[in-house]
């Protein structure tokens, strides 16, 4: 924990996702620091990511979806949240797949009807932010577009700050950070992938005990991440950093950020 980083017990903050993996990948550090600090997280996954390609075999009468909530609820304990919510949507599938189309996919839902179940649990827990999916999905998956307008819907709703989750584009551009999982997942939607660095409004660095807890609550989903994946030299560089967009002014997370920390300093 940071010694300078002033106590957020009683504070809550609700992150969205779209599948079981993303809130390690794109908001791990973001989470134990919270948790850490005090914070109450709440994680919301919306889809069980049932139509992920498995990586390694599933065992005797389980289902894709099965695995997947039992990984995510391994690497929700490691990064310190204290209510785990599924909404319970269907996977989309890949852009201009047949599933994306599918009546109960997430893609297909109302993200009016899907933001008031959040904007119930914003209000519910007393949340005073929300973080979710940026405008282009990060990676342009159909679940993660769904992510952003639910969230943003949401933060609408009940007038809470939001952070939108995003990776810097141009940091990610280097040799060293070619490995991070969301250059694989941007070739296989075909789409761009964050913003530039000049749009980013708020960087957090993870010191080496988040960087460690990321990596662990990464390998925990086994099911879709290889271990070759996460254990390359430019782990610490690729993963060391979270990006968010902000919507209205500046809050909870931006006094996370506040915090001096280097990417591979000891906590």
């Amino acid at each position: 924990m940071f010694s300078n980083l002033t106590s957020l017990r009683g504070r809550t903050v609700l992150v969205l996702h779209a599948h079981p993996d993303d809130e390690a990948i794109f908001t791990g550090v973001t989470m134990r620091r919270l948790a850490d600090a005090g914070a109450r997280v709440v994680l919301v996954t919306a889809t069980l990511g049932e139509l992920g390609e498995a990586h390694v075999p599933l065992s005797s009468g389980e289902t894709m979806a099965h695995r997947r909530v039992a990984e995510l609820e391994r690497a929700a304990a490691l990064l310190g949240v204290e209510r785990l919510v599924l909404l319970g949507a269907r996977d989309s599938g890949l852009p201009g797949a047949a599933d994306n189309v599918h009546p109960d996919a997430l893609a297909a839902a109302d993200p009016e009807r899907v933001a008031r179940r959040v904007a119930a649990l914003i209000e519910e827990e007393s949340a005073e932010a929300i973080v979710h999916d940026d405008g282009r999905g990060i990676y342009g998956h159909p679940d993660h577009l769904a992510a952003h307008r639910i969230g943003a819907a949401a933060a609408r709703r009940t007038g809470i700050a939001a952070y939108e989750s995003t990776v810097d584009r141009d940091h990610l551009h280097d040799r060293a950070t070619r490995s991070h999982l969301i250059h694989a997942a941007a070739e296989a939607t075909g789409l761009p992938f964050g913003v530039p660095s000049g749009d980013v409004a708020l960087r957090l660095a993870a010191t080496t005990t988040e960087l460690a807890v990321k990596r662990a609550a990464i390998a925990v989903h086994a099911s879709q991440v290889s271990a070759d994946s996460l254990g390359h030299a430019g782990f610490d560089e690729a993963y060391g950093y979270e990006w968010y967009l902000r919507t209205g002014a500046p809050g909870i997370l931006d006094e996370l950020a506040a915090a001096p920390a280097t990417v591979g300093a000891p906590a």
